[in-house]
C-alpha cells in the first residue's frame, strides 16, 4: 500500500501544472474559434473577445483566503 500511496501523491503533484496547461490551451482554442471567454480580474468579471477587447460583466466579491485543512460552508 505505501507504493500505491506514493503513486497517488506523485499523480496529485502533477495536477496543477497539467491543469494549468490544459486551461491555457482551451482558452486559446475558444478565442481562435471566434468566441469570447470570461475571466476574473481585480474584483470584476470581464468578457474577453478574440480581438483583445474586454467588456465588464459584473463586480464580484474578493477572493477568500483559505487555510489548508479549513472547512468552509458554501452558500
Amino acid at each position: 500500500m505505501p507504493d500505491q500511496e506514493s503513486e497517488i501523491q506523485r499523480l496529485e503533484s502533477q495536477f496543477p501544472p497539467v491543469s494549468g496547461s490544459a486551461f491555457v490551451a482551451a482558452r486559446k482554442l475558444v478565442l481562435e474559434s471566434g468566441q469570447s471567454v470570461l475571466q476574473s480580474e481585480n474584483g470584476f468579471i470581464y468578457r474577453v473577445y478574440p480581438d483583445g477587447r474586454k467588456e465588464l460583466v459584473k463586480r464580484i466579491d474578493p477572493p477568500i483566503q483559505v487555510v489548508l485543512g479549513e472547512k468552509l460552508a458554501i452558500q
